[in-house]
């Protein structure tokens, strides 16, 4: 299993999300699927999302569309990164049971 996980720094948190948030089709219809969010404690501009990919290069598609990323720099996004993740376990490790 593919994720993405990706950080962006933002003006306001509740503007960046509610934009974020109508933005959810767009992000399913590119098989973007979102698992978490979180904001950092000493930095809640500062925040950090997982998706679940059902496909990297059509994830990457939406990500390098001109009206996307208008959209995230409209929503107030300063900058960020995406780092695409492989889930371990599907390359056939075991972790270690908590």
């Amino acid at each position: 299993m593919i994720f993405l996980l990706c950080r962006n720094r933002v003006t306001d948190f509740y503007q960046w999300k509610s934009v974020f948030d109508t933005m959810s089709t767009e992000r399913r219809h590119a098989g973007m699927h979102l698992v978490n969010l979180w904001r950092t404690v000493d930095e809640p501009n500062n925040v950090f999302f997982l998706l679940r990919l059902d496909d990297v290069e059509t994830a990457r598609s939406l990500l390098s569309d001109p009206d996307y990323i208008r959209t995230g720099w409209d929503a107030g996004v300063i900058d960020g990164d995406y780092t695409y993740l492989e889930d371990e376990k599907d390359m056939g490790s075991e972790l270690d049971a908590a």
